[in-house]
């Protein structure tokens, strides 16, 4: 970083500036370069806006979070890279995974291993500090390998003669693995197994088989393949299950005692862990007319789980639980996910609750934080919970229907009208849910159903998130924030034009506003194309994310957000739990004084640990889809175009969700051309277009539950369309083959509604 310069009466030189820009470790702002230079007086500031602007229109520089600039082709302080090569030197090369520059990313050396960093090889990806040298190369300092290179495969076992052939159930793999008969590891026909990816011979790829999974056909092996090829860490160290397993009781010693107020956990039918109950009453103060008074409570895990424990390590690796239609894979282990963790109906539980005050119109008055000691009143359901607001009295009975229930809805309608006034982007995605009809045997997949209910305990939960928030920037405290940054202006560019052509109209010239999305979202309720507008606007949309550094949330329109509602299944809500135990002095298990400092790498690891979980979900989630479409094969369904690439289109089917590839080549009519900017196939002699959004009839050709890959045909280019098409024919093993589909979709995420987002 330049030296600070004394105060001048004229402007730095616009390369100074940059310079500036460019090796400061983080993202600066306007005001933080003015200040470093001094630049002060109306005539100076004026200069100097029209100075940055000109090094943005030449992007020299650009936005980075917001009004943060960075100097173009910059790395941030904190990244994740891939290690490419060793020189001639015998030095570490590598390159960022995530790369948004136009030019090639700079050249990044790594620093020798230190100690307590596995050996770093080619294809092994760190988590590590950048540093920027005067050259534009950067210095990467290991803090944690988070990969190595890639030489395991998950794949369906096939003997023959003198060994056999390994499927690949990852689809970007285009040929199978020749497992000679030493590395069979006695695999059977149709076993699931893992194996380590050899050294090709002759040019033929070889893996040796390593572990056996289950049978293919095993009802849980659709999870096995997802748990397994994103490595979602499974067992649990016999030290961590020691210590949980010893855990105890809380006493109620120095908590306050909630175990009179009827707080109730609200949850879906199937769950095992409740870690949030709630309570709401009319606030009696006169001064506060028509206002509320309400209660979230949240298990203790700090008091479970003590920093650089067993069970902290262990916690801190997994970094979330993971969701998966037949199973969870828990942040912590049973004895206390579904245990001293899990506020069970009827049993004393320790928790950290916040006491919040609302006035009429949603606004809240005041918080306070408190340790306790609860006793949930029961353990209800969305459904149950609808049901009462609806008049049912044979799910709940009246007593608690009366007393809960309808103070509940009454704050939530409070905190709803908050919402709507604040402008927040909501997006109403439907949800696939499988349904089972027995052990691995699908009875339906549809949409989840989503009631007022949901969006209850959402309102509750972003209630106390905000109240972490405020509070441990009062205290001082660090904060592990949840940062939604603002659509990149490209992408905002790119959606109006596509919208316009839809008959939308997107303002321009302002700044974007999470509103300003919602109000397209409204006109298109009344649409066919409700859908794929919603879709469109979230592909716009920057990826949340966990950082010391707040940026605000976007997409709630919240100016400050923490995630303090599920620490039983998220590492950053745990943080956040002990920060608000050290800053209010509730005990001895909280953030310990030097942890502060490695915010920004722990941010990074939780945030990657929640895609890792999040692109393991939605794998499973296609997989039990193309499984539950097998014996289809031959049906047409309708469905709509949701992504045009240069080698086809993508379908997502109405019934199921289910995403599927067309072929170029199954467009038989005309030879047509992609259009990106149009997000069109048109047709060269008739011009006829393929566009996003229309709504087409799809045969399903092929299912391929191996590699959760659909391939779809347009029904009106079926050689029959009276009959079904006939399925392809097994492929003998060890043929070269290629994935029927390509991908998933540009940018396809899946989004739930978790409580608190």
């Amino acid at each position: 970083m330049a030296r600070r310069p004394k105060e001048s009466s004229t402007l730095p030189s616009r390369d100074v500036i940059l310079a500036f820009i460019r090796e400061s470790p983080k993202p600066v702002d306007a005001r933080e370069i003015a200040r470093h230079f001094r630049i002060k007086g109306s005539e100076l500031r004026v200069a100097f806006k029209e100075l940055l602007r000109s090094l943005e229109a030449e992007k020299l520089v650009e936005k980075h979070r917001g009004q943060r600039l960075t100097a173009r082709g910059g790395l941030p302080a904190v990244g994740v890279i891939e290690v490419t090569k060793i020189d001639e030197d015998g030095e570490l090369l590598a390159r960022p995974v995530v790369w948004h520059g136009h030019d090639e990313p700079p050249m990044i050396y790594v620093a020798p291993e230190r100690h307590g960093i596995p050996a770093i090889e080619v294809g092994t990806r760190i988590l590590a500090r950048l540093t920027r040298a005067a050259d534009g190369t950067y210095e990467a300092k290991p803090v944690r390998v988070i990969a190595g290179r890639p030489q395991e495969i998950i794949g369906i076992f096939t003997p023959t003669q003198g060994g056999g052939w390994l499927r690949s159930t990852d689809r970007r793999h285009k040929s199978d693995f020749f497992v000679p008969a030493q590395s069979a590891g006695n695999a059977r026909e149709g076993e699931l197994v893992r194996a380590e990816v050899a050294e090709p011979h002759r040019g033929q790829s070889r893996a040796k088989i390593v572990e056996k999974l289950g049978h293919a056909e095993d009802p849980d092996a659709i999870s096995l393949i997802a748990i397994h090829s994103h490595d979602i860490p499974v067992a649990f160290p016999q030290a961590v299950l020691d210590e949980a397993a010893a855990a105890r009781p809380a006493a109620l010693g120095d908590r306050s005692d909630l175990r009179k107020i009827p707080l109730v956990t609200i949850d879906g039918p199937d769950a095992r862990d409740f870690d949030d109950a709630v309570f709401a009453e009319p606030d009696s103060d006169p001064k506060n007319p028509g206002g509320w008074r309400l209660i979230v409570a949240i298990a203790d895990v700090a008091h479970y789980v003590r920093p650089g424990s067993p069970l902290d390590k262990s916690a801190y690796d997994r970094g979330n639980s993971v969701y998966f239609p037949d199973r969870v894979v828990p942040m912590l282990p049973e004895a206390l996910s579904n245990g001293w963790c899990s506020l069970k109906p009827d049993e004393e539980r320790a928790c950290m609750a916040v006491r919040i005050v609302i006035d009429r119109h949603g606004e809240k008055l005041s918080h306070r934080f408190e340790r306790s000691l609860m006793r949930s009143a029961a353990r209800l359901t969305y459904e149950q919970v609808e049901a009462a607001r609806n008049g049912a009295t044979d799910e709940i009975p009246e007593q608690l229907s009366v007393a809960v229930i309808a103070p509940l809805y009454g704050a939530f309608t409070a905190l709803l009208a908050a919402r709507h006034r604040r402008g927040t982007l909501d997006l109403d995605l439907p949800e696939p849910k499988v349904e089972f009809a027995g052990p691995g045997r699908i009875a339906r997949i549809r949409p989840a159903p989503h009631y007022d209910s949901h969006k209850l305990i959402e309102e509750f939960m972003i209630a106390a998130n905000v109240a972490a928030a405020e509070t441990l920037e009062e205290l001082g405290q660090p904060a592990m924030y949840r940062i939604h940054d603002r659509p990149d202006p490209e992408k905002v560019e790119a959606l109006r034009e596509f919208l316009e052509g839809l008959g939308y109209r997107l303002a321009k010239g302002h700044v974007i506003q999470p509103k300003s999305f919602t109000g397209i979202l409204d006109q298109a309720k009344d649409r066919g194309d409700a859908s794929l507008v919603s879709e469109l606007v979230l592909r716009s949309q920057a990826q949340a994310q966990y950082s010391p550094d707040n940026i605000g949330h976007f997409g709630l329109a919240l100016r400050r957000y923490c995630h303090f509602t599920s620490p039983i299944r998220r590492y950053a809500d745990l943080l956040v739990h002990r920060a608000l135990v050290a800053g209010l002095r509730f005990g001895i298990d909280g953030l310990r004084a030097d942890q502060g400092e490695h915010f920004v790498e722990l941010g990074a690891h939780i945030s990657a640990t929640e895609r890792r979980a999040v692109a393991a979900e939605r794998d499973a989630l296609e997989r039990y889809t193309v499984a539950y479409m097998e014996d289809k094969v031959g049906a047409i369904f309708p469905g709509r175009i949701n992504g045009v690439t240069r080698f086809g289109l993508f379908v997502r089917l109405d019934e199921t969700g289910a995403d599927g590839l067309v072929p170029m080549r199954s467009l038989r009519d005309d030879f047509y051309v992609h259009d990106e900017h149009g997000h069109c196939l048109i047709g060269q002699r008739r011009k006829r277009r393929f566009t996003l959004g229309d709504a087409v009839a799809a045969r399903l050709v092929e299912a391929d539950a191996v590699t959760g890959g659909l391939l779809l045909e347009l029904a009106e280019f079926s050689d029959d369309e009276s009959g079904p098409a006939r399925p392809r024919p097994p492929r003998p093993p060890g043929q070269q083959h290629h994935r029927r589909q390509e991908g998933r979709g540009k940018d396809r995420r899946h989004k739930g509604r978790r409580k608190g987002r």
